[in-house]
């Protein structure tokens, strides 16, 4: 991966709740390769939800935002041992967090999933909106196209951003609003770094198989009521026909 972003974060809290005053600090490495120089450890001092204190290891030292955090920023950058222990952070605790991140998360990848669907437009001139929705895959970057009879389509084509899933995934979804063509053939081409050549759906025009199921099991209960029908007609004529009639007195 060419570049990658990752805020790994401890957070400590400590509550006095007599005044509900709160008071808390995060550790967090920000980093684009597991090379420590490309790798920068920041420690964030809050209360009541305002900084007022902040370490980095860019820096070296402690800056403070407000009069308390100018005093505390000034103890804290003459204390030699403290300060050492801080400058070893960025080897101690985010080297060894980005290596498990490249080794577990960040070099794998995982292909896409894509499903082809068509919506009713709300109004406008185009009939018909197709649907090229790409789900659960990694990493981030991906590129979705629309093939018109062997020909990328470039016009009437809206697609949203990667929305991440909050699962490492993503998804994505690309719009094509167009007038159907008799013999035409539209496909999405979906292409990540998961997949060895590009993933192409094809588009298939007839009913869906949900729609199929319907109308096939209306026709099978249609059919089941003429058959019953019909029998019960014949039984019917049966029984009129086998009837001896008394005649009355």
């Amino acid at each position: 991966m060419a570049s990658s972003f990752l805020r790994v974060s401890l957070l400590f809290i400590s509550l006095h709740t007599a005044d509900g005053f709160i008071y808390f600090l995060t550790n967090r490495c920000e980093f684009n390769s597991s090379d420590l120089k490309d790798i920068e450890f920041i420690q964030s001092l809050y209360y009541n939800k305002v900084e007022f204190a902040r370490f980095s290891s860019s820096l070296g030292k402690f800056v403070g935002y407000n009069e308390f955090g100018l005093k505390q920023a000034e103890a804290w950058n003459n204390n030699p041992s403290y300060m050492a222990g801080l400058r070893n952070t960025k080897e101690l605790y985010c080297k060894f967090y980005i290596d498990f991140a490249y080794d577990h998360v960040l070099s794998k990848s995982v292909k896409p999933h894509v499903v082809l669907s068509s919506t009713e437009p709300s109004g406008g001139k185009h009939p018909a909106t197709l649907v090229c929705s790409v789900y659960d895959f990694y990493p981030k970057h991906i590129r979705v196209k629309w093939i018109r009879d062997g020909q990328q389509v470039t016009s009437d084509v809206t697609s949203t951003d990667e929305q991440a899933d909050s699962d490492w995934y993503y998804q994505i979804h690309s719009h094509l609003e167009y007038t159907p063509r008799s013999g035409e053939k539209i496909s999405c081409m979906v292409e990540h770094a998961s997949l060895k050549e590009p993933l192409i759906t094809h588009w298939d025009p007839s009913m869906p198989e949900s729609e199929r199921n319907k109308i096939a099991i209306g026709a099978s209960g249609l059919i089941l009521g003429l058959v019953l029908s019909l029998a019960g007609f014949i039984y019917y004529k049966r029984k009129a026909q086998g009837r001896i009639l008394v005649p009355s007195s």
